[in-house]
């Protein structure tokens, strides 16, 4: 059981989570990307920000609200993730591709940019897990 239902709590864990991610490839971004420019190392870390309080506010989402079936955290989360990380392929996609090259070789199936779309998946899935742990989900985390 939670700690507190609160949409806020989870928007809150959701951004922390989501800064560490980004901490971690602002840190990392050079290694894996030669001639990594300030801006994209500040917009890796912004854009896993985002993606954590964009995970942590769908959190009142526990059913569609079009089909009515059930959005556990555990789907909600990744689908979010990789959605997200699927948008930023398209608008990153050369450096993208050099840091996919760089880490598993040309030519590689490895290689492909689209690779990060399951990265997000998983970041979304752990965000969702720990912002719904801490904050709880559904109608509960608005209603006063």
């Amino acid at each position: 059981m939670p700690a507190s239902n609160s949409i806020t709590v989870r928007v809150g864990v959701g951004k922390g989570i989501g800064f560490l991610f980004g901490l971690a490839g602002f840190i990392l971004l050079p290694y894996f990307l030669d001639g990594a420019t300030w801006q994209q190392r500040w917009g890796i870390l912004l854009w896993y920000t985002t993606v954590g309080a964009v995970v942590g506010v769908f959190g009142v989402f526990n059913r569609h609200p079009v089909l009515g079936i059930p959005l556990p955290w555990w789907v909600r989360g990744p689908a979010i993730g990789g959605w997200m990380n699927f948008v930023l392929v398209f608008f990153a996609w050369n450096a993208m591709e050099g840091i996919m090259r760089k880490t598993f070789g040309g030519g590689s199936v490895l290689s492909s940019p689209f690779w990060m779309v399951l990265e997000g998946a998983i970041i979304g899935l752990v965000i969702a897990y720990f912002a719904t742990r801490a904050g709880g989900e559904g109608r509960d985390t608005i209603d006063a």
